[in-house]
């Protein structure tokens, strides 16, 4: 660190897994918030997880986070324990070659990101660190203004309302004025004790650094945010923040809010530079127009530009607006005198014609837009009469356009548009300058929110968690709202699958408008449309609701379902865009998004929403594709089981089955019972070498197979004989099976005769009412290995109280490390079940196995239990 002096430090390592690469982001982002370091934590965030990417699964080691921070800024060191993995140095001439692949990635991220970096050895390992310095800002300069006349002084709507409101040390208000209530329509009880931050609508724009939480630290602090009001609308506002000590010094912030229009009440005025040598031309132009210090943010600098323009040529309101970068649109970054809400980040075409921004390329001055309707969409339905627009030009390109307004026609002449663009070439470059710095941000915060969705869309192969996925991570993020709409099939129409806002309590309403309305056009275009249904519905909605309650003959208080309206009305009366989601050449749904009342999004949001529904497409996509591969797969294994067991008079029979693998639920073992003919039934239970499908495919022909032969009248060595041969015909696809069948005849006398052929199989037991167990057949050869079998069964007699124990190798090869359970563990077990029912058997005999040993079974299970029970419990 040089000699920087280290403040703190925070150290984690990580397992060579996937998952942690996640992991490590989350330990970086929360350390450096902490730290309060928020200007540099998405660029940390990205750079730590490219080099703990290549430390856990390129170099495939444990990944060793360090991070260390000092008053001007943060080092980050990510080492790995793989020191002979050759590493290309910045000096070393080695082509780093392209982003995109996978290796070195994260060395040409640091050199483009960090302040500093680089990679150092040891004879045990390596790392790699970069160090990211925190930007200069100034807190905040006051000072004193001439004393204006009063024909000078800003015009104020209506009474100034000044909110007081006072925070204590927590964070919590403690104190709400009579204004405060009027201007949010929160009354002192509703809001005592709670956070600012509840209420505070501090932009959630990526790669925004500070929040309302720093600004309530600091001593002085001027700025605009949001007060979200009791009827859920945003109010922009312009704060002063003065934090004090109360007697006992305890420290509280006393905020002075007023609406942002009217800011001029609490914003302190800067002091132009004095020349004392009263030389004009020694001032610095953009010093003279905007102020000294000028603001270091882009929305600081364009307000400011706004209402220095309206001031210097007197008039009722004034715009700025700035050009996309290939200069077809413009989009309103900053208003006064105007209702900014409605129009922020608004956009509108360059070229003329209707609804169109007339000659923005050049100087303009409308003497009265009556004349020409919509030459200045802008103003539209505003009042204003008279304009005058001027052009921001950097270098000949287009990069913005500054306009007054009056409400009085024939204001303005040629003069002030020379004064005018006069000005806006002293600002244009500084604008431009601040434009490039905040694309820049978000640039950076978009890849760190990039970075993260697509970890946390990889990690579910869940199609209603993808869709939860997809809508959490837009919302409060990119919009307030979020529908998700899903297509099943190309002649399927689009169906609602899932809605989010950022409000829980307007989820239903919003969920209840959207499915009165018809969902949008499937259009693979690609890229944001406007979808104005949802707006239209809202308004017409909140219409008939309003017409219901000014028709009552009795003032009523309005009821919870029309204020709910009302709400959802607002909630979706700003734009609302739709992305298709496009997923191998086919358009299976629309991810929607919207703003409350009278908002629009800026063009940078979109873009970062068209980069997430991609991947997100890519995600659904594959999930639906994993859910129907489930499907298929447990619809076909459910058919090779039995469909239920047969009632056999006077015998119990249980049986529990365990397919080993994920998903699976058909394996290579398998059993069956099922009548023959009156009074006989047959039972059996088999093992199909291996597991898996091509096990589950040979134990679908043996179950099959010992039906048929067996109702066709063959014995159980013929049975057998002939299922050998069947398998022998499968050629490549046979497998050898092991398999214990028999025949079962109830007896009129309590006891049941059976007549059993073991082929291979582990050897059916037997246990008597004395606690005997003893083996109830010899065996034989298994099945699939020769053509000639000779094969004969036995007879084995059941008493009343008698249980006979069939089982997989499932069951007699579990094993614990060296040990296994064994037939004679088994026989043990089955030992002390005396008395006990066949349900009861059987389950005592899954206990134990899966008792025995702490990791889970890897190999198929079947238990078959049979019991012929006393004649006082028939």
């Amino acid at each position: 660190m040089g000699s920087a002096v280290i403040t703190a430090r925070a150290a984690a390592t990580f397992d060579p897994v996937g998952r942690s690469v996640a992991t490590a982001r989350a330990f970086v982002r929360d350390t450096l918030q902490g730290w309060g370091y928020t200007d540099v934590v998405d660029d940390a965030v990205v750079l730590t997880s490219e080099l703990v990417t290549n430390a856990v699964v390129h170099a495939g080691t444990a990944a060793d986070v360090l991070c260390l921070r000092t008053e001007d800024g943060v080092r980050v060191e990510v080492s790995d324990h793989y020191p002979e993995r050759e590493i290309p140095l910045q000096s070393s001439g080695l082509d780093f070659g392209s982003p995109d692949r996978e290796g070195g990635r994260g060395l040409l991220l640091c050199a483009a990101l960090a302040s500093r970096w680089g990679v150092e050895y040891t004879p045990e390992h390596k790392h790699v660190w970069f160090q990211l310095d925190l930007p200069e800002r100034p807190v905040g300069i006051r000072s004193a203004g001439p004393v204006l006349p009063t024909a000078l002084l800003p015009v104020a709507d209506e009474r100034v309302r000044v909110a007081v409101v006072q925070i204590d040390g927590s964070g919590a208000i403690a104190s709400w004025n009579d204004d405060a209530a009027f201007l949010f329509g929160y009354a002192a009880d509703q809001v005592a004790g709670k956070q600012l931050t509840d209420f505070a609508a501090w932009p959630h724009t990526p790669g925004t650094s500070t929040g309302i939480a720093d600004a309530l630290r600091l001593s002085r602090w001027e700025g605009s945010y949001g007060i979200r009001g009791a009827d859920g609308r945003v109010i922009p506002v312009y704060a002063s923040h003065l934090r004090v000590r109360d007697t006992q010094g305890e420290p509280s912030t006393v905020c002075l809010l007023v609406r942002d229009h009217e800011r001029a009440v609490l914003q302190t005025p800067v002091r132009a530079p004095v020349d004392s040598s009263n030389d004009s031309r020694t001032a610095d132009p953009f010093e003279v127009f905007i102020g000294s210090p000028a603001p270091d943010d882009l929305d600081g600098l364009l307000q400011r530009t706004v209402e220095r323009a309206r001031d210097m040529l007197d008039a009722d309101a004034a715009f700025l607006l700035l050009a996309t970068d290939d200069e077809t649109e413009l989009e309103v970054r900053a208003t006064t005198g105007l209702p900014s809400a409605r129009q922020r980040f608004a956009r509108v075409p360059v070229e003329a014609g209707t609804n169109r921004y007339s000659s923005a390329r050049m100087p303009a001055v409308h003497e009265d837009l009556t004349a020409v309707p919509g030459a200045v969409p802008l103003l539209t339905n505003t009042g204003m009469r008279s304009v005058v627009t001027v052009p921001l030009k950097v270098e000949g390109r287009l990069t913005g356009s500054l306009g007054v307004a009056a409400e009085a026609a024939g204001r303005y002449s040629n003069e002030e548009a020379l004064r005018l663009q006069f000005a806006a070439d002293r600002i244009a470059l500084a604008v431009e300058s601040a434009r490039l710095g905040e694309l820049e941000r978000l640039r950076r915060g978009s890849l760190s929110f990039l970075v993260e969705a697509s970890d946390l869309l990889a990690g579910t192969l869940d199609r209603d968690q993808t869709l939860a996925l997809m809508a959490q991570m837009t919302v409060p993020t990119l919009a307030t709202w979020c529908a998700v709409y899903t297509i099943a099939d190309q002649l399927a129409e689009p169906y609602l699958s899932y809605v989010l806002h950022e409000d829980e309590e307007r989820i239903d309403g919003l969920k209840e408008l959207l499915a009165s309305i018809a969902p949008p056009d499937p259009v693979p275009t690609p890229g944001a449309r406007i979808w104005p249904a949802p707006a239209q519905a809202g308004h017409e909605a909140a219409l008939r609701v309003s017409t219901r309650t000014l028709g009552r003959d009795a003032p009523l208080s309005m009821g919870a379902a029309a204020r709910t309206t009302l709400e959802t009305a607002s909630a979706v009366g700003g734009e609302t865009v739709v992305l298709p989601l496009v997923a191998r050449n086919r358009v299976i749904g629309m991810l929607t998004l919207g703003k409350p009342s009278d908002e629009h999004f800026r063009q940078e949001i979109l873009e970062l929403a068209e980069d997430l529904s991609r991947r997100a497409a890519l995600a659904l996509d594959n999930a639906r594709l994993y859910s129907e591969r489930v499907s298929i797969s447990q619809s076909l294994q459910r058919s090779l089981l039995p469909p239920g067991l047969p009632d056999v008079p006077n015998v119990e029979i249980e049986v529990i089955y365990r397919a080993a693998g994920e998903g699976n639920e058909v394996g290579g073992d398998f059993y069956d019972v099922f009548p023959i003919r009156d009074g006989a039934y047959g039972f059996a239970i088999g093992d199909v070498c291996g597991t898996g499908p091509e096990a589950a495919a040979v134990t679908g022909l043996a179950r099959h197979a010992l039906r048929l032969l067996a109702r066709e009248g063959f014995r159980g060595p013929a049975v057998l004989e002939r299922l050998n041969a069947a398998i022998m015909d499968e050629g490549e696809r046979s497998r050898f099976l092991t398999l214990l069948y028999g025949e079962l005849w109830p007896q009129e006398d309590g006891s049941a005769l059976l007549k059993v052929v073991c082929a291979g199989h582990p050897l059916p037991l037997r246990l008597r009412q004395d606690g005997s167990v003893e083996a109830a057949a010899d065996p034989q050869p298994l099945l699939g290995v020769m053509d000639d079998l000779e094969l004969y069964e036995q007879e084995v007699t059941l008493e009343p109280g008698d249980v006979l124990l069939c089982v997989t190798d499932g069951v007699t090869e579990r094993r614990e490390g060296t040990r296994m359970l064994g037939d004679d563990g088994l026989a043990e077990v089955l030992s002390v079940c005396t008395g006990l029912t066949a349900g009861a058997v059987a389950g005592r005999i899954l206990r134990a196995v899966e008792r025995f040993a702490a990791e889970p079974a890897s190999d198929d299970m079947a238990i078959l239990a049979m019991r012929v029970p006393e004649p006082d419990t028939f």
